[in-house]
């Protein structure tokens, strides 16, 4: 079992899924590794398809006891009975969405490297506050959320933080005594062996921690 201070693992989903093959490998990573929390995050704009996909991916949390959120979509967030969302337009969404989903839903939020938009999505209500890419990636605009930031919120700010974006071993072992999630996904899905690969990054944090 994790110690209080030892970081969470927080699972997105790759942009594009098969659902069948796709819902097997999760449900492996799941049994081989205690997981905090699952965020589906495909792109596909196609209300039905992602329905779909949400629907088959709750199946496996639910029966594992592990939250389900979605990207962005407030209102299937609520029709399917997910746990929650994740926004990705730093704050401006927060308010708009506990109001929608009610004091029990997770709302977390994407505030890439601002501690301007955490502290204003974690006032707006917020559950948690997610930075980053936290190392090299082709995403954004090659701004790193950095471990200065992370240090800073750990100390000062009692809302969860999330690092996630470019997470290697070195990365997790620098931000592991200052965060209390990473937020993996493309680090292991595009291994031969997602659970291997996730198991690397469990044995880098708790080495550190």
């Amino acid at each position: 079992m994790d110690s209080p201070d030892t970081p969470q693992i927080y699972l997105s989903t790759p942009p594009v899924i098969e659902l069948e093959a796709f819902g097997a490998t999760l449900a492996r990573v799941m049994d081989s590794c205690e997981i905090a929390c699952v965020r589906l995050a495909l792109t596909s704009r196609d209300e039905d398809r992602v329905a779909r996909a949400a629907d088959g991916l709750r199946e496996i949390t639910h029966a594992r006891d592990v939250a389900l959120v979605i990207d962005d979509h407030v209102v299937l967030a609520e029709r399917l009975g997910l746990d929650g969302v994740h926004l990705t337009d730093a704050a401006r969404s927060v308010r708009a969405a506990r109001k929608a989903l009610g004091p029990d839903a997770i709302v977390g939020s994407f505030c890439a490297a601002s501690r301007h938009d955490g502290l204003t999505a974690g006032e707006a209500g917020a559950d948690y506050v997610s930075f980053g890419p936290v190392g090299a990636t082709a995403l954004g605009d090659g701004t790193i959320a950095d471990r200065d930031l992370f240090g800073w919120w750990s100390e000062m700010i009692e809302v969860p933080v999330v690092a996630e974006g470019g997470l290697s071993v070195e990365v997790l072992r620098d931000l592991a005594p200052v965060t209390d999630f990473f937020g993996i996904g493309e680090e292991i899905w595009s291994a031969d062996d997602p659970v291997a690969a996730l198991a690397t990054l469990r044995r880098a944090i708790d080495q550190t921690v």
